[in-house]
């Protein structure tokens, strides 16, 4: 019995009319043989699965070219349809995932791996950030600090990318590290600790916000003073007025649907990789010899101008990579807008910074051999940037100009996708009903399908963070700073829960095994030591210019914040519970004192219902 019927294309063959099996011909092939026509038919016998191709004579009722297009036309349905089919597995699965979390499907998932990858690759930037930061690292060491600084904080920052990893794999939720902390510590502390590292990771996420697009509006006007012949050095007035434009530019964008913005991540990341590798080959090329440095100079000086113990002044140059690998948790605050979220999400954190890691210290290596010796020109030039500086002394101010306009771009992509995953942890902070105003920020805009009014939220406390640039260096130093210091002590207490709470952890399928406590002890204590170091100031015996502002302000947010949980009455004490759940869950055991009661594959019933505003 023979019908029509639709194969791969592995599975065609063409047989003459004398019977001997011809190899599959393309398309195209067929298309261009006038005189040879085809009867299509699915071959039932043993040797099932060829497509049989018998010759006809010219006038035939069906043409060769009109089956083999029928064919084609049948295949590319039927693979369709597969890809569909597995789309739809994969969807039901990572909403069958989140229901067993406790929450609804809110968000369309239109993030896929790679774009997932993106937002934390995008974020953190590296040839834009590392030129944001590189007035740290100079200072703090020269080119020792750069090249070997930067390899020795990669290292550790991988540790704590890989036990975040973890963590992700097991439960992927935007809320995450606040979700996390409430499954896994012990129940008399949950709530509490809960309270903080959401808080924690809120005002990190919107000073990673703050410091990024401030770091754009410098580069921007750098720009504007290469392009004047040096004649123009900005005020501080005059940058925070860019600084707000930018930030505001960046709300209006992450307003928009969720597919663009995912599609968005692709071009980010090709611009960051493409912008990479030219500054790596052409900066060496373009250099003069007089600015050129000989390897000894490169990768064994070590000038320290702060004032601190050579020691010391090299653990503060962690702080240019320690910022610039740093909100790779954006990729978790995505994890309901991903698809394959348990899989994807913390393979995207583990080569973001690996990647990053390995480029980065390509950069430094490139810059240190490349910039010169006289180190407080570079700090003190009149176009304001050093790395602007270093390419202007290398590329000229034309060739500066073009290099330095995509540094820019980069930057500014940066800070839109920073936008992102912080309206996001603040999103579903505010579902949990834990931010002042919950109730108006837990809203999804029924066009766009994306949180609005959190964008909003974000960028209006970005720019209040930006008002401390008219307090001097010092206080606009403190809000990078306050974007390690307060997004560690988000990083930290979760992983540490894990091992330290009260719970029976089953891990997701990301996971490093027997290495899983070692890895994270080291993580923890890493962030543990440099929390603390990033609260002293650039040099010793500062005064009240010179002062470290990181403690103010991240201490009075977490302290306003603590005693809005203990405020009588109206405190979260009395009312917060961790995660709200929006789903209705008919579960055996109704005790959730584990983390696997949150992340286990549970045989019962998920009925959604629509959470009481």
């Amino acid at each position: 019995m023979q019908s029509t019927s639709l194969l791969r294309p592995s599975e065609l063959s063409c047989t003459s009319e004398n019977g001997v099996k011809e190899s599959p011909l393309p398309f195209m092939m067929w298309a261009t043989s006038p005189v040879r026509y085809l009867t299509i038919q699915q071959d039932r016998s043993p040797r099932a699965g060829f497509l049989s191709c018998r010759s006809a004579a010219v006038g035939d009722k069906k043409s060769c070219g009109d089956d083999h297009s029928l064919l084609f036309t049948k295949y590319a349905r039927t693979m369709d349809r597969e890809r569909q089919s597995r789309k739809t597995a994969i969807e039901l699965a990572d909403e069958e995932l989140l229901a067993n979390l406790g929450y609804k499907q809110e968000f369309q998932r239109a993030f896929t791996g790679l774009e997932t990858f993106g937002i934390a690759f995008s974020i953190i930037g590296l040839l834009p950030s590392i030129a944001s930061v590189l007035v740290y690292s100079i200072p703090d060491g020269g080119p020792s600090a750069m090249v070997w600084g930067w390899l020795v904080a990669s290292i550790f920052i991988l540790f704590v990318g890989m036990s975040m990893a973890e963590l992700a794999s097991a439960a992927p939720t935007s809320g995450g590290l606040y979700f996390w902390t409430h499954s896994l510590s012990s129940p008399r502390w949950r709530n509490l600790l809960a309270w903080i590292v959401g808080y924690a990771n809120t005002i990190g996420s919107i000073a990673s916000v703050a410091s990024i697009d401030w770091g754009c509006a410098v580069q921007i006007t750098a720009a504007a003073s290469i392009g004047s012949g040096q004649t123009f050095s900005a005020t501080n007035a005059q940058t925070f007025g860019v600084y707000a434009a930018v930030v505001l530019s960046h709300a209006v964008i992450c307003c928009l649907g969720t597919q663009l913005l995912a599609r968005l991540q692709t071009v980010y990341v090709v611009l960051n990789v493409l912008l990479c590798l030219a500054v790596i080959i052409a900066l060496p090329a373009a250099t003069p010899v007089e600015f050129r440095n000989s390897a000894s100079y490169a990768l064994g000086g070590f000038t320290n101008t702060s004032g601190w113990p050579n020691g010391f002044a090299f653990i503060l140059s962690f702080l240019a990579p320690l910022w610039t690998i740093c909100s790779f948790d954006s990729s978790v605050h995505i994890s309901e807008e991903a698809s394959n979220a348990a899989t994807a999400v913390p393979w995207a954190i583990v080569y973001a910074i690996g990647i990053a890691g390995v480029l980065g210290w390509a950069i430094n290596v490139a810059l240190a051999f490349c910039m010169g010796t006289d180190l407080d020109s570079i700090l003190n030039s009149p176009i304001g940037q050093p790395m602007a500086e270093i390419f202007f002394n290398s590329f000229g101010q034309k060739g500066t100009l073009v290099l330095w306009s995509i540094v820019v771009l980069v930057q500014y992509m940066m800070g839109s996708s920073m936008v992102l995953a912080a309206s996001r942890q603040s999103f579903a902070f505010s579902r949990d009903g834990a931010l002042p105003f919950s109730k108006w920020l837990y809203r999804m805009n029924s066009y766009t399908k994306t949180p609005v009014n959190t964008v909003w939220f974000v960028a209006l406390f970005s720019i209040l963070l930006g008002l401390l640039a008219f307090a001097g260096d010092s206080a606009i130093n403190a809000i990078f700073a306050m974007s390690i210091t307060a997004l560690y002590v988000a990083y930290a207490i979760p992983i540490a829960a894990r091992f330290l709470g009260d719970n029976e952890f089953t891990p997701g399928p990301f996971n490093l095994g027997r290495w899983s406590a070692p890895v994270a002890a080291i993580a923890v204590l890493w962030m543990l030591f440099m929390g603390v170091v990033f609260l002293f100031p650039t040099s010793p015996g500062a005064d009240v210019a010179d002062m470290n502002y990181t403690i103010v302000v991240l201490g009075g947010v977490m302290v306003l914040s603590i005693v809005w949980y203990y405020f009588p009455k109206y405190g979260g004490v009395h009312w917060f519970q961790g995660p709200v759940p929006t789903v209705e869950r008919h579960v055996a055991e109704s005790d959730r004192s584990s983390a696997s009661d949150s992340v286990v594959k549970e045989k019962t019933a998920v009925h959604v219902a629509q959470r009481e505003a």
